[in-house]
């Protein structure tokens, strides 16, 4: 996986709720053998004439701010990498007291397949909404910081996420950081079983 340190890019903004998986890749298109191509059908449904993804100003964005709960409904990693596969490093989304800015399941396998989601609460996400898409916004991830005109919003970040993103690490990448202890264990392993089978 491509590391994530500091990125500075363009927003694009689209600021509903409760955008579930099917909305972001249809259920139909989850037959594909190939795991690329998804870019292109990214909200393929919902990309009438004024949808905010197809306006000018959201051209070439690389982070997408979003409202809360996105992400809901069934779990596909190929809402993960639609967004990645058109050009997105990153999600900002609405927290609140009562709803998360993401759903579990895609929140996890967005960090499987290394896409940073940052939650902001309302009032710094309204700041990002109000900039409007085409604003120019640096993510730093190890500080923590999204970056608008001079304005530093703060968010929070299980430590463990934070690591494989800026490491770049996958599952197996993660799993490799072991190899020593795992080769240890499998040598321990061997010399306890050779003797009972020999016996």
């Amino acid at each position: 996986m491509q590391p994530f340190t500091t990125h500075t890019g363009t927003i694009a903004v689209l600021a509903d709720d409760n955008i579930d998986t099917d909305r972001i890749i249809p259920a139909r298109y989850l037959s594909r053998v190939s795991r690329s191509g998804y870019g292109e059908l990214l909200f393929i449904d919902s990309r009438k004439e004024d949808f905010p993804l197809n306006r000018k100003e959201a051209e070439g964005a690389t982070i997408l701010v979003v409202g809360a709960n996105f992400g809901c409904g069934s779990s596909r990693e190929h809402a993960v990498w639609a967004i990645q596969q058109a050009g997105f490093r990153c999600v900002i989304a609405r927290a609140t007291n009562d709803t998360p800015g993401f759903s579990d399941i895609f929140r996890q396998n967005a960090a499987n397949c290394g896409l940073l989601l940052v939650e902001l609460p309302p009032n710094s996400h309204e700041k990002l909404v109000a900039a409007g898409s085409g604003s120019t916004v640096t993510v730093d991830l190890p500080r923590q910081l999204v970056v608008i005109g001079g304005e530093q919003l703060h968010f929070d970040i299980a430590p463990s996420i934070k690591q494989t993103l800026v490491e770049g690490l996958d599952l197996i990448g993660t799993t490799l950081k072991h190899e020593a202890e795992i080769e240890d264990y499998e040598r321990r392993h061997d010399a306890e079983i050779r003797p009972a089978r020999s016996a």
